[in-house]
């Protein structure tokens, strides 16, 4: 081939690695995408789940597909904003294999995952503060802001 057809050839791939670099997702990270509720349908689900937090409605986390977890981590947004290694309020891990799930509410065990520090439980939330959920299955990573509601008075 000639010189011009190299030329040509290169600048043909320099192009067509510039279009996949901006305009596809084959190099990028997969993000786990997260939603939350602060519903309960079942009334005993719900009733176990004020006992454990009275001042906040129970707050339900959901993915769009079965994860299996091996890290979920929940800490105040304003203090890890300020401190990347703030300490965490509920902190999970797998060690091994963990049972795969669509939805988990806030402080619920999960079969295959123990707390990080043994012995601890998932702390109460305040009301109308703002937290960050951190979760990781393999090497997929995703996180979430929320904001527990009150509950209301003289409620159930």
């Amino acid at each position: 081939m000639a010189k011009k057809q190299w030329l040509l050839v290169g600048v043909l791939l320099v192009l067509a690695a510039v279009y996949v670099h901006y305009f596809t997702t084959w190099f990028q990270a997969k993000a786990i995408l997260i939603h939350h509720t602060s519903r309960l349908t079942n009334p005993a689900a719900r009733a176990r789940a004020r006992a454990a937090n009275a001042e906040v409605e129970p707050v339900t986390f959901g993915f769009d597909e079965p994860l299996q977890l091996t890290e979920i981590r929940v800490v105040p947004l304003a203090e890890w904003q300020t401190n990347s290694h703030a300490l965490p309020l509920w902190h999970l891990v797998s060690d091994s294999n963990s049972v795969p799930v669509t939805g988990f509410r806030y402080g619920q065990g999960i079969r295959g995952m123990r707390p990080e520090v043994p012995g601890t439980h998932a702390q109460p939330l305040q009301p109308n503060v703002a937290y960050r959920l951190f979760v990781r299955s393999g090497s997929l990573r995703g996180q979430h802001d929320f904001q527990p509601a009150a509950r209301p008075e003289g409620a159930p």
